[in-house]
């Protein structure tokens, strides 16, 4: 008997069938992976079987039992919880506060309140560390939620969803911010929860962690279910083909580097945060022409702000910034553009595009004020719709419309945009930031392929990415950046996952 599971379910939104009469079901103590395109339908069907959205027609059941979602809490009642990619944590409460939030336990504190009461802790905090101790997920429930690191932060959000009673636990891009290590940890415990009968759905775009973890493996494409497989009778090769509906060629295949001259150049950089924290602490490196540099670390350590102070978005504290020989430390962001610098921006929604913008004008938002997009002030747009014609086949954007806006297209497309602007228009060296972040298999694919093809054109790209695969897939060099410093620098011949991870970790 299945514990959850969708039949024929369909969700029609206003000019999109985001899916279309889609089955799907779990069973107790497994672990059902969930893979697919970006658009393909997948967290659609995720948000209505968390009781997010409804769906326009089909049928949720439970333990064989139609039931009707009209929110989360209905969800939740009936033994759901959700994992969100994006923790769902007040950072200054405590881990007990966080988990009982929205259901909390009071008691009297004596008659003369006459029925008052106060916040129960003592019964909470007993409940938490059963949890922790029968699932082997090591929190402390008096613990600021803000000290914690992210693969603890997680656990704290896996026992808020034991604590409402869930038996089906649906984690979306588990992984994401976590080092190899921590993934094993978390695989460990997911394990731990099947065991005792609980299932978990997961959704991730990384197939050697699916074939890993998975006891059925089902893919969706273009809103529909096409197949459910287990690992032992599939491949990653073939996962992918499901994906995109052709081949994917998995492995990245480069030269090796010829390193040149000298590109950007970082001396003792030191930078602080909104909140006026230290978080780049000291930096130094050299990226050179013809070669890719990568940072690996996990996501908060400093890397974003090092790349917006290399990119003119951040003010440096102290330390220089040479792009040539030129210095180029606080410069604006157009002086840095015009000295050869492509930026592939960490979040492409706020630093990349103009959602309300045609593909056309994105495509030269760094240099729609120069010949031949513009004479004087006046934008020369049949030259700008000429560069987009151009553009457009040539990095595979869909839809293939100049004229569609920004907002309108899927995460990998958006990111094709990008990719296409800054790859065009001459620069010297390249700043790509977590350039393949909630793409799927395919963009991937392609996002690879044209950074490599940058690099062999003599390039310097400079990579910062919390996937530790695709550091190891594209990188010469690998620097490591732990708490704001680049504690170890190699050729990539040296770095191995494990290696990484430790270091990753602030192990040396």
């Amino acid at each position: 008997m299945a514990i959850l599971a969708a039949h024929n379910l369909t969700k029609q939104f206003p000019g999109v069938l985001a899916n279309d009469r889609v089955n799907f079901d779990l069973e107790p103590g497994e672990v059902h992976v969930l893979l697919g395109e970006n658009g393909a339908g997948k967290t659609t069907l995720m948000n209505m079987l968390y009781g997010l959205i409804s769906p326009t027609s089909g049928e949720i059941q439970v333990n064989d039992q139609a039931v009707h979602f009209t929110s989360p809490n209905d969800a939740i009642k009936q033994g759901i919880g959700m994992v969100h990619q994006h923790f769902m944590l007040v950072p200054v409460f405590t881990v007990t506060e966080n988990i009982v939030l929205g259901v909390e336990q009071t008691k009297k504190r004596s008659s003369w309140f006459r029925g008052l009461g106060v916040l129960d802790r003592t019964s909470p905090e007993a409940k938490i560390r059963e949890l922790a101790e029968k699932f082997s997920l090591k929190v402390d429930p008096r613990a600021l939620v803000g000290d914690l690191p992210v693969g603890i932060q997680q656990k704290v959000e896996i026992i808020k969803a034991l604590y409402r009673g869930a038996q089906v636990l649906i984690m979306d891009e588990p992984t994401a911010v976590l080092t190899p290590q921590e993934a094993t940890e978390l695989f460990e415990v997911i394990h731990a929860l099947t065991a005792q009968g609980m299932a978990a759905i997961l959704i991730t775009h990384k197939l050697k962690e699916v074939m890993a973890i998975a006891d059925r493996i089902s893919v969706m494409h273009q809103g529909r279910m096409v197949g459910t497989v287990t690992p032992d009778a599939t491949d990653e090769s073939q996962l992918a083909e499901m994906m995109v509906g052709r081949k994917v060629i998995l492995q990245v295949e480069k030269a090796l580097a010829q390193p040149g001259a000298a590109l950007l150049t970082i001396e003792n950089l030191t930078v602080i945060d909104d909140r006026q924290q230290q978080v780049v602490s000291g930096v130094s490196l050299t990226v050179q022409a013809g070669e890719i540099l990568g940072i690996a670390g996990v996501q908060g350590n400093g890397q974003t702000e090092l790349v917006e102070t290399i990119t003119g978005l951040r003010t440096a504290r102290t330390g220089t910034v040479r792009m040539l020989g030129e210095d180029l430390t606080n410069a604006p962001p157009r002086k840095i553009i015009e000295a050869g610098v492509g930026h592939i921006p960490e979040d492409r929604e706020k630093h990349g595009l103009v959602k309300n913008y045609f593909l056309s004008d994105n495509m030269a938002l760094c240099t729609y004020y120069q010949e031949p997009f513009a004479q004087g002030v006046v934008l020369q747009q049949p030259a700008i719709q000429a560069q987009a014609d151009r553009l457009i086949p040539a990095f595979d954007v869909r839809p293939a419309n100049p004229t569609a806006t920004a907002g309108t297209l899927s995460g990998g497309n958006k990111q094709k945009v990008i990719i296409a602007r800054e790859m065009s228009r001459g620069a010297k060296l390249l700043i790509a930031a977590q350039p393949t972040r909630g793409v799927d298999v395919g963009s991937i694919e392609f996002i690879h392929q044209h950074i490599v093809t940058a690099r062999e054109a003599g390039l310097g790209v400079l990579l910062i990415s919390a996937e530790l695969d695709e550091i190891l897939a594209l990188s010469d060099r690998v620097a490591v950046m732990f708490q704001g410093s680049i504690i170890a620098t190699m050729p990539i011949e040296e770095a191995t996952r494990e290696k990484l991870g430790l270091l990753m970790a602030g192990v040396k």
